[in-house]
């Protein structure tokens, strides 16, 4: 039988160490030291606007701590424990790191300003013996006894003392509202402030430090009983509280005397205050208050990015996180968090350490926010607070965290965000963690996906304009690893204008092993789009028939939310075998209406991407919209930049004069967008074949687009696309939509042509097959049909 240790648990403490820890952090040094500077500077109106701006931070930070803290299974760590069990340990770490930081010098600055309290005996000493002491000699003998105490006798200690100090705080802030004004008078002025005052920002900056005391009760997370209950209760009551007495005292510093006497004395509130050494008392105890909380918080988040392992060193880690006895006290966390306090205080300069601990803090209160903020629209199930804030307020606090972080200091912000990039970048290369910061983003996006799809559904149901008419298209092919013409030809279509899905064709029943190979495809599939900058999806396709797969894809939604409308195949010039399942699934699009493309690949692989030959005949009014269409989409891909279209109509030799004269009243009036110069006429002759013409005017084009009907295609099985001899990569389309680029471009490019109701008299004849020479001679003109938009019904199997 194992002999099982349970893990350390804390002390058990209820909501109270929570509420008193951070309000005695909120109603801290700043209070006492800095609100009459700010009031004398920039008014009372200007002193309410500082402290509405800070709260629009501190409120949704913690409700958002709230929120969070009622979904997760809190532990030691506080706030990084919260950061890190959202963003995953590499985001955490990097937040966490500089959060231990901030908590760390925040403890120097609140034993700088605790010496402050001393100043009236530190000018004492001056007055008898003529020299001026150090506060230092204060402040660092201080911190020691505070090490040596905290050591000793850890939280348990830690808590005792703060509900002596924060009864201390109560009372010397009863003796400051008790207190008369110094100007009998005794008056309010919503606007007086000092001449030449300082910038609003730079006041704001001076006084946040004040709001940074929110989530200092956070930090006793793992001391506690119920952190579920007593974070959310606590953190709130302390925010709003300390909201209400901020109000208050200014209120009373803009009653009790000037701008000018505000400004000028730090220590006003003795002044006013009935009884004055109350007040010095008040300052003692709100900085060491606030010092002693953050003493408590510091090693314990220290201790949590050991025990998760983003500390660089192996043998610092493990030592870091250890603790001593039951209640798991973070010694060896302690000590180091004692050397860099000491440090600091060594520095002396109380507005340099408030400086850099508020830019952390900010980051710390914005990301909190962006937290909550993406996992109201991320979806997860796993995510299930009971306690629920709103996305608005997240945003704000978000918004509002990095917008004034960086108005109040943008150096500090700056120095702030590169140090947690440096410290992510670390992290992330010395630990295997997965999660990560994508998790969280990518569960918003697909809910935005989702959105953006259902309203794109709803706008274009019922609706049948194909004047704005843009690609959607499905590209299916088996040998994706062979032949890259169908995802080239996809990525190019699909670069700006259109929607594309590449479908890679397995040709197996769905099994473990298909579905293994099928894996391993995809991952080279994303990888080919990245490499290649492809702006598609891509995807497999497991089926035992190419014919059931098609089936699938054309009843497939599109990815954009907009239902597809083309489809793609491919086959080699070399090799055909592949064409009667293709010619197949023409004829399954064909049924669903899709528009479609049947690339004939050759060994040029587009050549140089210079020059398109697009060939129209008079059978091909319901093929040529779409082929002007993708013609020009093709062309606006960078790689086709230095591209040009030619078209070319092959027209009977008797009507040459009369479509060249309309074509070209067509392309004045800016019908249709081609330069004179790229149109040619064709004269065709009914004893020559079709693609005969074609290979002996664009056997040199990098892509030749012709029309395609596949009822046609169905009862030729295939011949005519075997033809064109000498042209390398050729797209027959078949139009599925009847599309136009402008108002009767159709008509009057070639229906009002006489050739066109002859052709069609001339093709509803061809279907007596027992005039099979007679039909192989107007094949030879144009392959495509009258009506030519949809397939013949499919046979059985």
């Amino acid at each position: 039988m194992n002999d099982v240790t349970p893990p350390a648990k804390g002390h058990g403490f209820g909501t109270s160490p929570v509420f008193l820890a951070s309000i005695s952090t909120i109603l801290g040094a700043i209070l006492f030291l800095r609100f009459g500077y700010a009031v004398g500077h920039v008014g009372l109106l200007g002193a309410l606007a500082i402290i509405l701006i800070g709260h629009a931070v501190t409120i949704p930070t913690g409700l958002a701590v709230s929120e969070i803290a009622t979904n997760l299974k809190v532990e030691g760590g506080g706030a990084y424990f919260i950061i890190s069990r959202s963003f995953g340990k590499v985001v955490g770490g990097a937040i966490g790191t500089t959060l231990y930081l901030s908590q760390a010098i925040s403890v120097a600055f609140y034993m700088i300003a605790m010496s402050i309290a001393f100043q009236p005996l530190l000018d004492l000493v001056y007055e008898h013996y003529g020299f001026l002491p150090d506060t230092r000699l204060i402040s660092i003998p201080a911190t020691l006894i505070l090490i040596v105490i905290l050591l000793r006798k850890g939280a348990q200690l830690g808590v005792s003392v703060l509900v002596v100090v924060t009864a201390i705080l109560a009372l010397s802030l009863v003796f400051f509202f008790l207190g008369t004004p110094l100007d009998s008078s005794g008056s309010i002025d919503l606007i007086a402030r000092v001449d030449n005052p300082d910038d609003f920002f730079k006041v704001f900056a001076i006084v946040f430090p004040a709001f940074t005391g929110m989530i200092a009760g956070i930090g006793l997370s793992g001391d506690l009983a119920n952190p579920r209950k007593s974070i959310p209760l606590g953190t709130m009551t302390a925010t709003l509280f300390g909201m209400a007495v901020y109000i208050l005292v200014v209120f009373k510093l803009a009653y009790s005397a000037t701008p000018e006497q505000l400004a000028g004395d730090e220590l006003i509130m003795g002044k006013i205050s009935l009884w004055g050494p109350a007040i010095l008392l008040g300052l003692g105890a709100a900085s060491l208050s606030s010092a002693i909380g953050s003493f408590l918080v510091a090693p314990r988040t220290l201790q949590a990015l050991a025990a998760d392992g983003v500390l660089p060193g192996e043998n610092l880690g493990r030592m870091l996180a250890q603790g001593r006895g039951k209640t798991n006290e973070p010694l060896n966390a302690t000590l180091l968090t004692s050397v860099i306090v000491l440090f600091f205080l060594s520095l002396g300069s109380i507005d340099f350490v408030a400086q850099i601990i508020s830019m952390f803090f900010m980051i710390t209160y914005g990301t909190l926010c962006a937290i909550s903020f993406i996992e109201h629209f991320a979806g997860n199930p796993s995510y299930r607070p009971t306690f629920k804030t709103k996305w608005y307020l997240s945003l704000l606090g978000a918004v509002a965290s990095f917008w004034m972080m960086f108005k109040m200091q943008p150096f500090f912000a700056a120095v702030a965000v590169i140090l947690m990039g440096l410290t992510y970048l670390g992290i992330k290369r010395s630990t295997d963690e997965e999660q990560d910061l994508a998790a969280s983003v990518q569960g918003a996006l697909f809910q935005l996906t989702r959105w953006l799809q259902v309203v794109t559904q709803k706008k274009q149901s019922g609706s049948t304009s194909t004047v704005y008419w843009r690609p959607s298209l499905i590209a299916i092919s088996s040998s994706s690893r062979n032949r890259l013409a169908p995802f080239e030809l996809t990525r190019w279509i699909c670069h700006h204008f259109g929607f594309g899905t590449y479908m890679h064709f397995i040709k197996k029943p769905l099994a473990e092993e298909s579905k293994r190979e099928a894996v391993e495809f995809y991952a080279d599939l994303i990888k080919q789009t990245e490499l290649s900058r492809a702006n598609i999806y891509v995807n497999t396709i497991i089926s035992p028939s190419f014919i059931s797969a098609v089936a699938q894809l054309v009843q497939t939604p599109g990815i954009s939310g907009m239902k597809n409308n083309s489809i793609l195949f491919e086959f080699t010039q070399k090799d055909t075998s592949e064409l009667p399942e293709i010619i197949q699934g023409c004829n399954y699009a064909a049924l669903a209406g899709f528009n479609i493309c049947l690339l004939r690949s050759g060994e040029r692989h587009f050549g140089y991407k210079t020059d398109i030959h697009l060939w129209l005949t008079p059978g091909d009014f319901s093929n040529a919209t779409v082929m002007l269409l993708l013609s020009y989409i093709i062309l606006g891909h960078p790689e086709w930049s230095r591209g040009k279209i030619k078209l070319f109509t092959a027209i009977r030799e008797n009507n040459v004069d009369v479509q060249l004269k309309r074509l070209n009243r067509l392309i004045d009036q800016g019908r249709i967008p081609i330069s004179h110069s790229n149109v040619h006429c064709v004269p065709l002759s009914p004893d020559t074949p079709f693609d005969e013409v074609v290979s002996q005017y664009s056997h040199k084009a990098d892509l030749v687009i012709a029309g395609l009907s596949v009822a046609k295609l169905i009862r030729d099985e295939g011949s005519f696309l075997k033809g064109f001899d000498g042209i390398s990569d050729i797209l027959f389309i078949q139009a599925g939509q009847h599309l136009r680029i402008t108002d009767e471009l159709e008509e009057e490019l070639i229906l009002t042509d006489e050739d066109v109701v002859a052709e069609q008299e001339r093709k509803v004849a061809e279907e007596d097959e027992s005039s099979n020479s007679s039909d192989e001679a107007v094949g030879g003109m144009s392959h495509t049909d009258g009506e030519g938009e949809k397939g013949e019904k499919p046979s059985e199997g």
